[in-house]
């Protein structure tokens, strides 16, 4: 059910980017009196799912659900329509337009896609505020991995600053880290305060999803609310309800301390220290070879201290804007890391299945409406680049017969068009080629 629900939202969210993307081409379009022949959400080769012609304009629905487009008279975009072409050019058509008005049409899905990312801030911290950990109220510390420790941290670190500046929001230090270049963060252990290095090979290992830096948790109460398809602590007798108070009659302060302990022991039979309606109950069983006993606890959702900041409606519109332009200065940094040969963020590029993934496994709109701002922003930013077939390459061209004041041929963009569309299918064909092989790799 939480892969259905993922995808759902996934599913529903591209929905709405797409049409407000496209609607900002086809709305600028009429405003210059430009023949908008086709409004699809999908691709439909071949056949569409559904269809209706409404004057000039025939608006439908396709059976790929990779985007959408809008066809134009007299444009070259991916539908590579050559028999309009060879046709002289007619009035309504987008090549007898000034170019002033074509840059306009072209640029009209990215802007209406950076004006919705920055409605959709602007009302959900009207109806939701924002709520986050502060970075002081970590109680327990950090919990991290090997790749962590190697660069100096230890669990039960207390983090301070990030070179030398406070960081408000616990959750936007490792991204801090890996977008603005960090060198140092300043801990607290055992009462001192110490300076941690961070090499510059620590943000390519972050993006592979190690390093990660976690608040700790206390180990217990550890009420166990239920169970994985495959269960070695099920199999074993344990029940729903079982309050698990340590193994091998070990007791543990933090849940690291319990991981660990698992995994430095899954290969032998270890006892369950148990409470079951208030008596004891010890059970033997064996880990899985993740060192997984395969159960779920209840999680105290009091364990810290959140922070959340409410705004009234007017107070929401310059937050809003304010958190529109960071998202897109930080994915704008997260775009230049692709090109660095220290981070190797490309071995890190996903497809569908990454994008589908950072929907949560429960509906949440207030969730839902913020990524569905940042997906936004994407693919603002993603089509503004300069390739042709994308919106960007043709800015490109005819920012070109703005400047020089020379138009490129039909055929010349013709062939572009193709180019275009090679990279972008290499492009959609590596990212989602990347999302198999995890999957492999799990």
């Amino acid at each position: 059910m939480t892969i259905v629900i993922k995808i759902l939202q996934f599913v529903m969210s591209l929905s709405i980017l797409v049409i407000i993307h496209e609607f900002g081409h086809f709305i600028l379009a009429k405003l210059f009196k430009t023949r908008v022949e086709k409004f699809y959400l999908f691709f439909d080769p071949w056949f569409s799912i559904f269809k209706i012609k409404r004057g000039e304009t025939e608006y439908g629905i396709g059976w790929i659900p990779l985007g959408g487009y809008v066809k134009i008279s007299g444009m070259i975009d991916e539908s590579m329509d050559r028999e309009q072409m060879k046709q002289p050019p007619q009035h309504y058509e987008f090549r007898s337009k000034p170019s002033w008005q074509r840059l306009l049409i072209m640029t009209g899905g990215v802007i209406f896609n950076f004006i919705s990312a920055i409605l959709i801030y602007v009302l959900v911290l009207f109806a939701w505020g924002e709520t986050y950990l502060p970075t002081a109220n970590v109680k327990y510390g950090i919990v991290t991995d090997s790749v962590g420790y190697s660069i100096g941290l230890r669990n039960g670190d207390k983090i301070l600053t990030v070179d030398n500046i406070y960081v408000e929001d616990f959750r936007q230090i490792i991204p801090g880290i890996m977008l603005n270049a960090r060198k140092t963060v300043q801990v607290e252990r055992d009462g001192q305060k110490l300076n941690i290095d961070i090499p510059k090979d620590y943000i390519n290992k972050l993006l592979k999803g190690k390093g990660q830096i976690d608040a700790r948790i206390p180990f217990g109460p550890f009420v166990i609310d239920g169970f994985r398809k495959e269960s070695p602590a099920k199999s074993s007798g344990v029940q729903a309800g079982d309050e698990l108070i340590g193994l091998d009659s070990i007791k543990f302060t933090y849940y690291d301390q319990f991981q660990k302990y698992l995994a430095e022991n899954k290969y032998r039979i270890i006892v369950l220290n148990l409470l079951r309606k208030g008596a004891s109950l010890n059970l033997q069983v064996k880990p899985d070879t993740l060192g997984m006993l395969g159960v779920t606890r209840l999680v105290d959702s009091q364990i810290f201290e959140l922070k959340t900041v409410r705004y009234g409606f007017i107070q929401s519109i310059p937050a809003g804007l304010d958190k529109g332009f960071k998202t897109v200065a930080n994915y704008l940094k997260q775009f230049k890391l692709i090109f660095s040969k220290h981070s190797k963020a490309y071995e890190s590029l996903g497809g569908f299945i990454t994008i589908g993934n950072i929907f949560p496994g429960v509906w949440d709109w207030d969730a839902f409406w913020n990524l569905t701002a940042f997906l936004s922003i994407i693919l603002a930013v993603m089509n503004i680049l300069p390739i042709p077939a994308l919106d960007g390459g043709h800015v490109m061209f005819l920012l070109f017969e703005v400047v020089t004041g020379r138009k490129p041929s039909d055929k010349f963009l013709e062939y572009a068009q193709i180019v275009g569309m090679v990279i972008l299918f290499s492009l959609l064909l590596y990212a989602n080629g990347n999302d198999i092989l995890r999957q492999f790799r799990k």
